[in-house]
């Protein structure tokens, strides 16, 4: 019997993956729900490929576009309010991979529908750890991560307790900017800060990666998920993107865990198949592990210090507050109106401010007190830096 999967996102670099590993594989699988923002042309190619039933479009103009040429049989809606409509029964597996504190609200209500869920969205792991591991503890669904450092970390902590760790390193790779001066960071233009050397990626994570706002991100992420003490993890510079974090535990024993730089390992992993599928990777390359070239971050380079002393173990709206800022900022920037060494600059001065570190003392009860939060972040910074 064909196992049953929807995909959040199906039109982003994680939904392509996924949708590519399907295509080698459909015997086993049937796409019950796809979903995007605009990019409703790759949709219709999902939908002819897999025969897909139901589709999500949200933004308003590509959903009536869509409607014009939509193929027959197909359910299409203009919003998330429709999965007690679409799913009668609980599905196998669900990917979760809108991009921004969009995929909240979805990622949080699939959770009743299906029995395993990988989750592709930093800031719904971020922002909302607390009501996302309630829903899942409620209706005993179970998750795995899909970026790849917290993958490989969920992978080496297989027969493991948490209590058994000494510490964690997750890799960066520093980005495009690893080898550039200060000086030259200073005057980084769009383009270049769009240029990872590794991973293909959108506008917004490339500039995380450029700034390393991302690994901010990911060690937020990882005490969350595995709820283990923010003071055990720690960044380091790698910059071929081929190890994805070092664990070393208290036996003495250290882990290193390795894949190539593609997201389909995690993503394959992550779908809770009892038959093995197999795929096509690269054989260990001996030349990159001879040469890992390990390296310190430079704070001076990237002030990532002054951000990290300030997060705690326990999660609040704080880490909403992290992210609103880092999102409202890197949009600035793709929009000239701020210089790159700016978003560092106003995020470590704006979540510094007395009103917002005050959010440390409050925990998130609802997505709304989460949307609260962010709308007072950009109300701040579209006064303060409008142009």
């Amino acid at each position: 019997m064909k196992k049953k999967i929807a995909i959040l996102g199906s039109t982003g670099s994680i939904g392509k993956s996924l949708i590519n590993i399907l295509k080698k594989n459909k015997d086993q699988f049937e796409i019950v729900l796809i979903s995007t923002n605009k990019n409703y042309k790759e949709v219709i190619k999902q939908v002819s490929t897999f025969k897909v039933r139901n589709v999500i479009i949200k933004d308003k103009i590509s959903f009536e576009k869509f409607l014009i040429t939509k193929p027959k049989n197909v359910n299409v809606y203009n919003d998330f309010k429709c999965f007690k409509k679409i799913f009668q029964k609980r599905i196998h597996y669900t990917m979760s991979a809108i991009s921004g504190l969009a995929g909240l609200e979805p990622t949080l209500d699939i959770i009743n529908h299906t029995e395993h869920i990988a989750i592709a969205n930093k800031e719904a792991l971020i922002c909302g750890w607390n009501l996302i591991k309630k829903k899942l503890l409620i209706n005993k669904t179970s998750f795995i991560p899909v970026d790849s450092e917290h993958f490989s970390i969920w992978y080496a902590l297989k027969n493991n307790p948490i209590n058994n760790i000494d510490e964690i390193y997750l890799t960066a790779s520093g980005g495009p900017f690893v080898n550039f001066s200060k000086e030259k960071i200073k005057k980084a233009k769009i383009s270049e800060a769009l240029k990872h050397p590794n991973w293909s990626m959108g506008n917004k994570i490339s500039i995380d990666s450029a700034t390393m706002m991302n690994k901010i991100f990911e060690l937020i992420e990882a005490k969350n998920i595995f709820n283990i003490k923010f003071k055990k993890f720690s960044i380091i510079i790698h910059p071929d993107s081929y190890v994805h974090s070092l664990i070393k535990f208290n036996d003495g024993m250290t882990k290193i865990i390795v894949h190539d730089t593609t997201m389909k390992i995690p993503i394959l992993n992550s779908m809770k198949l009892n038959k093995f599928i197999s795929l096509k990777t690269k054989k260990i390359d001996i030349k990159k592990l001879n040469n890992l070239k390990l390296q310190k971050v430079n704070y001076s380079k990237f002030p990532l210090d002054k951000i990290l002393k300030l997060i705690e173990d326990k999660t609040s709206l704080f880490d909403t507050v992290i992210v609103a800022t880092n999102d409202k900022l890197v949009e600035l920037f793709l929009s000239h109106k701020i210089k790159f060494t700016d978003i560092h600059k106003y995020l470590i001065y704006i979540i510094n401010l007395k009103e917002f570190r005050t959010y440390k003392k409050v925990e998130a009860k609802s997505l709304s007190d989460i949307i609260i939060v962010k709308d007072k972040v950009n109300n701040f910074i579209n006064k303060k830096y409008k142009n």
